[in-house]
């Protein structure tokens, strides 16, 4: 079985990729969402998370998510604490998930691939990218959020254009690109076997 990430910055599309891969039978690991659904059910993760950030982030059992970004976003030392506390637990659930799977390949979706270090246990990634102003408009409508914030959170990825060179194949996904062709090429290739 051929173990494939999709990454890309905020705003990219790299979910939406994910979901055609999915309407196509292949199975998706969303890592934010493995992650956020962690967090709110593993008591020891829990435990540490409001030992290093404070019981304010959880109201009952669930995570406050806003909360959280409002600590780790602002501060980078949180961010890589948040990140060390999380991203072993979410590592641990993918590799249990990837040996659970039947088909001739599978996805990892995860935004932080090359930054946590988890894309040394992929035999392809690939990247979805899109221009600027478009991530940033698509996050605020998405999201709710102010343009500062969405450039905040795009402060503490990779650079746009150097994640793009990590990944073996690149999606465009601009106002003019149609993403459908690039996956079906893509989904083609990985059943015979690998990305040419």
């Amino acid at each position: 079985m051929i173990h494939v990430g999709i990454t890309g910055g905020i705003g990219s599309g790299k979910t939406t990729v994910a979901k055609i891969f999915e309407a196509l039978g292949v199975p998706v690991l969303y890592a934010d969402t493995v992650a956020k659904q962690l967090m709110n059910t593993s008591q020891p993760l829990q435990q540490e998370l409001i030992q290093n950030f404070g019981a304010a982030i959880f109201q009952g059992q669930v995570l406050q998510t806003a909360v959280l970004a409002g600590i780790v976003f602002k501060n980078p030392e949180k961010l890589a604490q948040l990140n060390a506390i999380v991203h072993p637990a979410v590592i641990a659930y993918t590799q249990q998930w990837f040996q659970q799977q039947t088909t001739p390949y599978v996805i990892k979706e995860a935004a932080l691939l090359f930054e946590s270090g988890t894309a040394k246990g992929l035999q392809y990634v690939i990247g979805v990218t899109a221009p600027y102003a478009l991530r940033v408009q698509r996050t605020m409508h998405r999201d709710g959020v102010s343009r500062e914030q969405v450039l905040e959170r795009m402060d503490k990825q990779i650079n746009e254009r150097i994640k793009m060179k990590l990944c073996d194949v690149v999606i465009e996904n601009g106002l003019h690109s149609s993403i459908l062709p690039q996956v079906l090429n893509l989904h083609h290739q990985l059943l015979e076997g690998g990305l040419r």
